[in-house]
């Protein structure tokens, strides 16, 4: 009993300092601020409280350096040694399924303590997070900051995307748009925004918020994932990091926290 009691206190204030981190705009909120959108309508494009127009420097033709989030837990926890300790040791315990009634699985899986150094291993430590909620992996991503990789349902349509920690394995939920819009597997779990923003839409909305900051990267194809799309951004028809813009709002949220584009390994 005193163990649940402990459990219960550790989640609450994790729960807290994710408000925090909200109020500060590291994590935005759940579709962000309303773009005016109707239906039939494209949305008129905006950036979101994370996203590189201020405290960030775009230069043209360059990709926006990366921030990462303000507070709250994030890449500046993983520096050398660092782990993922500040989580709550071994267990890993903390999840949708304590947020709230009827969410599915942890957003968080403990590392091994071993270096994830490539892609494979990479995709090994995601699989082993996908398997707790049913999911397999799809699409692996090396960054200099952290890798990436891409949950799939069974008939391989986008689920939600995760981070994987190079230093020590540790797999979690990625902030920002999978963590604030996924209606999913996201923090707003089984919320019913309505879809107002088609695919091309959506990469049309990408477009114009990459040249709106000065930058002449391309928006890629729209990856559809629950309350929100996902789009790499390409130079010279070459990937170097991705956006992804809400599928009610039009809000678009640019990913700083990745680094430099390094390499992609397909299912």
């Amino acid at each position: 009993m005193i163990r649940t009691h402990a459990r219960a206190a550790t989640v609450a204030a994790l729960a807290l300092a994710l408000a925090g981190t909200v109020a500060l705009g590291g994590c935005g909120g759940n579709g962000g601020a309303s773009t005016g959108a109707t239906v039939g309508r494209t949305p008129t494009a905006s950036a979101s409280p994370t996203a590189p127009v201020s405290g960030t420097s775009t230069t043209p033709g360059r990709t926006p350096t990366p921030a990462g989030p303000t507070s709250g837990w994030g890449p500046d926890m993983w520096s050398s040694g660092s782990g993922s300790s500040m989580m709550g040791g071994d267990e890993g315990s903390w999840g949708p399924g304590m947020m709230g009634p009827h969410m599915m699985g942890n957003w968080w899986l403990a590392g091994t303590g071993s270096q994830a150094q490539t892609l494979s291993q990479a995709r090994q430590r995601a699989t082993a997070f996908a398997d707790r909620l049913g999911l397999q992996v799809g699409e692996v991503m090396q960054f200099s900051r952290n890798f990436y990789a891409e949950l799939q349902t069974a008939d391989g349509h986008p689920a939600t995307e995760v981070l994987i920690n190079p230093a020590d394995g540790a797999v979690q939920i990625e902030y920002g748009p999978a963590m604030m819009w996924n209606t999913d597997y996201g923090m707003h779990y089984g919320s019913q925004s309505q879809t107002r923003v088609s695919a091309a839409q959506a990469q049309s909305i990408a477009q114009r918020w990459l040249r709106a900051h000065s930058n002449t990267l391309t928006a890629g194809d729209p990856e559809p994932y629950p309350g929100y799309y996902t789009l790499h951004t390409m130079q010279d028809g070459k990937i170097s990091g991705m956006l992804s813009v809400n599928a009610s709002t039009g809000q678009v949220w640019y990913h700083t926290w990745h680094g430099t584009y390094i390499a992609t390994s397909q299912r």
